[in-house]
């Protein structure tokens, strides 16, 4: 009697991980542009975020080694990307910015290392655009800038002892 439950609860915790992994799976193969093979940060931040909701609402406790391998996997990767950019972004600004992108002869790649990362400095953007000396002005690195810095959000935080610090600095030139 014990050996069918035993086989019964295993049979329960491996098709939960069945599901899960199938899940996972479609909701990225969901995507139907030329860019499938390519995941924004906020894609990874939202897919990542709906999976642990659905399983905090499923209650499932029991979980094989291999789950608890995939939730350590889970958790570290939300840890780091809720630190970045992206969790101020919606699917409105990243539509928006990619609109806003097709002005710029960037490629995909690139595009996505700006959304990613949201540079401030000339820097950045030469560093995230591969041979920008010969294929951007000046006033083009400027442009992607203002259309970065515009459309995608920021730390709110940041922005706010950004503005403070402008702010002082325009007060000591007077």
């Amino acid at each position: 009697m014990k050996t069918n439950a035993c086989v019964s609860s295993l049979a329960e915790v491996s098709l939960e991980s069945a599901k899960w992994k199938l899940k996972f799976i479609s909701a990225y193969f969901r995507r139907k542009d030329a860019n499938a093979a390519l995941l924004s940060n906020f894609e990874v931040f939202q897919l990542l975020t709906d999976l642990k909701q659905q399983r905090k609402e499923s209650g499932k406790n029991k979980q094989s080694s291999g789950q608890q391998n995939l939730n350590t996997i889970m958790y570290e990767t939300l840890k780091y990307i809720s630190k970045t950019p992206c969790r101020y972004q919606s699917p409105e600004t990243v539509r928006d910015f990619l609109i806003a992108m097709k002005g710029h002869k960037l490629t995909k790649a690139e595009k996505l290392q700006l959304l990613n990362h949201r540079p401030v400095t000339a820097v950045e953007i030469q560093l995230m655009v591969e041979e920008s000396e010969e294929r951007l002005t000046e006033e083009q690195i400027e442009s992607l800038l203002q259309t970065v810095t515009s459309i995608l959000p920021g730390d709110p935080e940041e922005q706010q002892r950004d503005s403070a610090m402008a702010t002082e600095d325009k007060g000591d030139q007077a």
